[in-house]
């Protein structure tokens, strides 16, 4: 069902320092940047091989970043894995019993469509379906 990892997220406080933290020590080149108004996240995309990671500063204390962010400091926040088609992934593992925080998809960061599955029926880590936009253009 899953392609490859498409990305892990990590939520930080401070988007700038983190970018250089991952694109000046880490050597991972910064490939995209976009605010995401719907999620209430700025977010940034570094690319790690064929995968990213993706750096997530909360717009504000109410969004669902800045919530972890308050709980739980900086640090991992989600695992993504590609799928070739997100509704029909998200259903089928909806039909196996996981819980689904989404119930149909939304708009994801460049054009991609996701869905997010619960942490407490995804083996406690909170996981994000992605169809790339480019799979999306094409499917």
């Amino acid at each position: 069902m899953f392609g490859r990892i498409d990305h892990i997220g990590v939520a930080v406080a401070d988007l700038d320092a983190a970018i250089e933290l991952h694109a000046e020590q880490y050597g991972m080149p910064l490939v995209h940047r976009e605010t995401l108004e719907a999620q209430g996240v700025e977010a940034a995309l570094l690319d790690v091989g064929e995968s990213h990671v993706e750096l997530l500063a909360p717009l504000s204390g109410e969004t669902p970043v800045g919530r972890f962010l308050a709980k739980h400091g900086p640090g991992l926040h989600h695992v993504a894995y590609a799928v070739d088609d997100v509704d029909a992934a998200l259903r089928a593992l909806r039909e196996q019993g996981l819980r689904a925080i989404d119930e149909t998809p939304r708009a994801g960061i460049r054009g991609s469509r996701i869905a997010f599955l619960h942490p407490a029926t995804a083996g406690g880590v909170l996981t994000e379906l992605v169809q790339p936009a480019e799979v999306h253009a094409h499917g």
